[in-house]
């Protein structure tokens, strides 16, 4: 990547959240990974468009609205509020927030309908199988439990047999096949896209994109008496998250800037209808296709998937208010490897960020500045030698390729690599100032080399709150304000000059570090 070379556009989205219940920790996982790799690209100077939202349509929102004695679009409203307060909380710094019952959204809707219907791809026939309302889904006897029960919730599913609207998905088998082999990266992780192959081998069915006797969703434009299945619905509001504020909803406004998706990161439960329906619809509108589509894992507490179904979720409103957002952001995308299942356990991540962030990073920034502020008249000093270069070169070289090492795990969304290759640099520089001992150098009037030394920590500490700015904003920002560097949030160094080394400019002043994270106690409730 070179100056003169335009920078690639990328627009990216979490999944659509589902407004049944409170959002919870398995809600903010792939919302954290989404604004770290958004905050990442900004950072480099691509043009960014991050998108999430909600999905608000369908039976199992209607049920949970007339449980709490509420009207559907009352209690979506009310959920959405919550999800949009959790991402202020976790500094979440979304572009776009698209909701399936905006009537914006319902325009988008009727004109890829109408694509995909004259294509000849909708029709009218019967359904009959074993249906999960928690999924809103019909499953296939080979998916299911004994006694017809949802693999992924444990509950009964119903019996159905109703007149739908079908998609023809088994139209786009071939095609689909083909997609995946020209793109072996359209699926992320490795284990996913050997999921989606091994479905897909089995042969594809045409699926249901009606429902009967359900209120809460948009009519069939052509058959008012179906609502529009749930997930046809929904997989659209990615699509109305790019449309501009002033502009008329149409799919040529919606899709003329930011369109075709750079990624989707969704949860591994839902990878189907990114993988395999969403594509094929897109196909059958004549649409181009996202470029990746990334299943994370589940969030585990003893050993089970948290989720709202369940009953066993982690409220993130506290852990947020116990923690802070740094905190969790951090543990969450450095402990648990993103693509992989992950337990949250809540010893373990007190130890993990005190260790990372207080006694590593935040304890190299208060000794390295604290001994320029005591031995180099309070500014960043100016190496003129290389008296020390068996101890400090080293360093300086790891540091050197360090931005295109970390750019290049960013891309791969391998955060717990950008992490350690981060803290390996920190530990370094901390074993440099113990090896060097600068308080024992200024005892023997050894001045070059305190400079030299306090020069490199400082460097490097500059560079790794930088590197690691899309996964602890605040920390990192504090960390540059108190290397003398004036920002405010809206401020981002620039990519190239910020990842070489050397931008730290000497005399710069300084004034005794105040710490950048205090270090965590086991909160009690």
């Amino acid at each position: 990547m070179t100056a003169e070379q335009p920078l690639e556009p990328i627009a990216l989205t979490t999944p659509l959240y589902y407004v049944n219940a409170m959002p919870h920790i398995g809600s903010a996982y792939p919302t954290m990974a989404a604004d770290a790799l958004a905050r990442f690209y900004r950072l480099r100077g691509n043009p960014m468009l991050f998108v999430t939202g909600t999905d608000e349509h369908g039976q199992k929102i209607q049920d949970s609205a007339t449980k709490q004695g509420r009207q559907p679009q009352e209690h979506c409203d009310l959920i959405v509020a919550e999800f949009q307060n959790l991402w202020q909380k976790l500094n979440i710094s979304y572009d776009r927030f698209s909701r399936t019952t905006n009537p914006r959204h319902e325009s988008i809707v009727r004109e890829f309908f109408d694509r995909v219907y004259q294509a000849d791809d909708i029709y009218l026939d019967r359904q009959q199988g074993w249906y999960c309302v928690a999924c809103e889904e019909f499953k296939e006897e080979r998916e299911l439990l004994p006694d017809h029960h949802c693999p992924i919730h444990k509950s009964a599913c119903d019996w159905r047999d109703e007149p739908n609207y079908f998609f023809r998905l088994s139209k786009y088998q071939d095609r689909l096949e083909q997609l995946y082999r020209d793109h072996p990266d359209f699926i992320q992780p490795e284990i996913r896209r050997n999921e989606v192959l091994g479905f897909v081998k089995q042969g594809l069915r045409d699926f249901s994109i009606s429902r009967v006797n359900v209120d809460w969703g948009f009519p069939v434009p052509t058959d008012p008496s179906h609502t529009l299945y749930v997930w046809f619905d929904a997989l659209l509001g990615y699509v109305t998250g790019l449309l501009e504020p002033n502009d008329e909803p149409t799919l040529a406004n919606a899709i003329k800037t930011w369109f075709p998706f750079k990624l989707h990161i969704i949860g591994k439960d839902i990878l189907r209808f990114h993988a395999v329906y969403w594509p094929a619809m897109l196909m059958s509108a004549d649409l181009p296709l996202p470029a990746k589509v990334f299943g994370h894992g589940f969030l585990t507490k003893d050993g089970h998937k948290m989720g709202k179904s369940l009953g066993n979720t982690i409220d993130p409103f506290d852990l947020v208010d116990r923690y802070g957002a740094d905190a969790i952001r951090y543990y969450f995308l450095k402990e648990i490897e993103f693509g992989r299942d992950g337990d949250f356990n809540e010893e373990r991540f007190i130890n993990t960020v005190n260790a990372d962030l207080a006694n590593s990073l935040g304890n190299l920034l208060s000794r390295s500045i604290g001994m320029a502020v005591k031995y180099c008249q309070k500014q960043v000093p100016a190496p003129t030698t290389n008296k020390l270069a068996d101890l400090t070169q080293p360093i300086v070289d790891m540091a050197s390729d360090l931005g295109d090492r970390t750019s290049l795990a960013y891309e791969q969304l391998a955060f717990r690599q950008v992490c350690e290759q981060i803290l390996t640099l920190v530990w370094s520089c901390n074993k440099l100032i113990d090896e060097t001992a600068p308080w024992l150098l200024f005892k023997d009037g050894k001045h070059e080399e305190i400079s030299e030394t306090l020069y490199v920590v400082l460097e490097a500490t500059r560079l790794s709150a930088y590197l690691l700015w899309p996964i602890i904003p605040t920390i990192s920002q504090k960390i540059y304000q108190q290397l003398g560097f004036e920002l405010d949030s809206q401020s981002l160094p620039p990519w190239q000059q910020h990842t070489a080394w050397g931008s730290l400019a000497p005399q710069t002043r300084l004034t005794k570090p105040k710490p950048v994270f205090q270090r965590l106690e086991l909160a009690t409730r």
